[in-house]
């Protein structure tokens, strides 16, 4: 907002008038979806049906443009609802509370959303509005609870908004393309990583192949102990307690959130002393070992590479997680991390995990597990650098989508009150 008027601090050059100071419950009628009872009871559904049933997993699988639902709804169900026909706003006050949502199809409305009937306002413009304003709904929630918003705090809740429905319609447009434009880059995004997957299935399971000379002499099927020591954090009575960790230290510790399905993360660190180190035995890594995540989150591989050595030069895996050391030095490191990536060690963990709670995979299971690899050094590297360039594109375009979504979010903050 500008100093001297009620305005915004980024805006359309054509429009001069200060904006009016509104509640959302004079720029529409604002009611509550309903929902048939038990909500699981298969007579409320019928696939047939043209009029789908909206859930909150389908709000944030398609980020609040609603295009296509999965479950639909049966003439008894609908009499239990309220079922839209054309397009509508939608707030959900349930779960992700405070989500903006537009339905392009017939739908039926869970009672977890408020309707805005009969509108005031332009869909678009209003849709953006209360992107901007979702986190600011915390407001009604106690700390450490969960937020509840209901139809009257909504109805309450003042809004600055042009008096010009023009000035509505531009931003309403100009943002709307804004995720049109996000949208394709995501679905880009998408499609990269859906045929770096493929790649990788064909290329573990030796379908493609990227040198003549490969033969089946150079393709094995080993155990993963064949490959690796595989090596465990020190559990015994020397472990470290929350007293012993430090914001620096000698030895960086790592947490389960240091590795990502990305690989290594290191914005949030935790230390111990050299006299701790000392004490304890298994767990201190190498240059050039893997860290593969055994605990909890499952699968999540980590390379001590050089670059990562000369910054953190000790380094110690937590009781969540296994180090995995080449045994022969003569395989290339970025094929086997490429290796470790692969779809199948996911779903050998997912197959083999014990406990519910808080899934863990053994070493010994882990150990027995059996790959496809090349002894090939050539194809190795080819491997290796092929899919690193795969690896750039979607990288590259990831951080594509990241930036036109903080620019996004600058325009909501520039461009509304």
């Amino acid at each position: 907002m500008t100093e001297q008027q009620n305005t915004p601090a980024l805006r359309f050059p054509e429009f001069k008038e200060e904006w009016k100071l509104e509640n959302l419950g004079n720029l529409a009628d604002i009611m509550r979806g309903a929902s048939p009872r038990p909500i699981k009871d298969s007579k409320w559904f019928d696939d047939n049906s043209d009029i789908g049933w909206l859930r909150i997993s389908d709000v944030t699988q398609q980020n609040g443009k609603i295009k296509f639902l999965q479950q639909h709804l049966s003439n008894e169900g609908q009499k239990k609802t309220r079922v839209l026909y054309e397009p509508h706003l939608l707030l959900s006050i349930a779960a992700s509370v405070g989500k903006p949502v537009i339905n392009y199809v017939k739908t039926g409305v869970h009672d977890g959303f408020l309707i805005f009937m009969r509108p005031k306002f332009n869909l678009y413009f209003m849709f953006n509005w209360l992107e901007n304003f979702q986190l600011k709904w915390n407001k009604y929630g106690q700390p450490g609870s969960q937020v509840n918003l209901n139809s009257d705090l909504v109805k309450s809740q003042n809004i600055y908004i042009p008096k010009s429905y023009e000035e509505q319609e531009k931003m309403g447009i100009f943002f709307n393309k804004l995720d049109q434009h996000i949208e394709l880059e995501e679905q880009k995004l998408a499609l990269f990583e859906q045929q770096k997957k493929g790649y990788m299935q064909k290329i573990f399971s030796q379908e493609l192949c990227f040198t003549k000379l490969s033969s089946s002499n150079t393709q094995k099927c080993l155990k993963i102990k064949d490959l690796f020591n595989i090596i465990d954090g020190d559990r015994g009575k020397n472990y470290p307690n929350e007293k012993d960790f430090y914001n620096q230290g000698y030895t960086l510790f790592l947490d389960t959130g240091n590795v990502t399905k990305k690989g290594f993360s290191f914005t949030k660190n935790r230390f111990i002393n050299k006299e701790k180190d000392d004490l304890l035995r298994n767990g201190k890594l190498e240059l050039n070992d893997f860290v593969i995540t055994s605990r909890g989150t499952l699968g999540n591989i980590g390379f001590y590479s050089q670059d990562i050595h000369l910054q953190y030069s000790n380094m110690r895996i937590n009781s969540a997680m296994l180090i995995l050391r080449p045994i022969d030095k003569m395989f290339d490191y970025s094929y086997l991390y490429f290796l470790l990536r692969d779809d199948a060690i996911n779903t050998f963990m997912k197959h083999y995990r014990v406990g519910s709670a808080q899934p863990h995979i053994t070493k010994k299971d882990f150990g027995n597990m059996k790959i496809n690899v090349t002894t090939d050094i050539n194809e190795q590297k080819k491997i290796a650098n092929f899919l690193e360039r795969i690896d750039r594109l979607v990288i590259n375009q990831g951080n594509k989508v990241e930036t036109l979504k903080r620019r996004k979010q600058g325009l909501l903050q520039k461009m509304f009150v």
